[in-house]
């Protein structure tokens, strides 16, 4: 976004006013309001302009190859106005590296694609001393070995599993063998089938 002469003036003028609070007259308040409006207004109009340029960079996608020169521009501009690559774009550009322009976004691409998820991973690590998942944090397992069930911290033991009244069936029980079927018995009225000799 750039400022025009007057709209620096108005910004350098908001700012002192921050730094320096005191009495600011009817005309700065009136050109710092319409300062933010004017920011507000470029700012929807940026978001609508990105979001034509994403709807048609997609239509392109979707007739390549033959819009490949249109795309590679369109693609150009997307990454230009800030646009973070999805897998549609690494597979039409993967499509495209025969083409040097390609072969250069291709690798752009792969780069933002890579910070991405670099980005993604380290918001997601965090120290084991901050989540308290170290060694000593472990919850304790409420079995001992050999299936005993442990005592509880008051000394009393742990709520033993209910007993079964009857065994727990097998797998031959579960799932009986399958039989062959057996062919049907013939008929009385068909005649028996005789093969004939070549």
């Amino acid at each position: 976004m750039a400022f025009g002469t007057e709209e620096l003036r108005v910004l350098r003028r908001a700012l002192a006013l921050a730094l320096d609070p005191g009495p600011a007259s009817a005309q700065d308040l009136q050109d710092c309001l319409r300062l933010a409006e004017s920011v507000d207004e470029a700012t929807r109009e940026g978001a609508r302009l990105r979001t034509f340029l994403l709807a048609d960079l997609a239509r392109y996608r979707a007739a390549l190859p033959g819009t490949a020169a249109g795309y590679l521009t369109l693609m150009e501009e997307a990454l230009g106005a800030g646009h973070r690559p999805v897998p549609d774009d690494m597979a039409a550009l993967r499509a495209l590296r025969g083409n040097p322009v390609a072969a250069a976004l291709l690798d752009r691409c792969e780069a933002l694609v890579e910070q991405d998820v670099r980005t993604r991973l380290a918001r997601r690590s965090v120290p084991a001393s901050r989540t308290g998942s170290g060694a000593g944090s472990r919850t304790r397992l409420t079995a001992l070995p050999g299936g005993k069930p442990a005592e509880r911290p008051d000394g009393r033991p742990a709520q033993e599993p209910p007993r079964r009244d009857r065994p727990i069936p097998t797998p031959g029980e579960v799932f009986p063998p399958r039989r062959k079927p057996t062919a049907p018995p013939p008929s009385p009225d068909t005649p028996p089938r005789q093969l004939a000799a070549v």
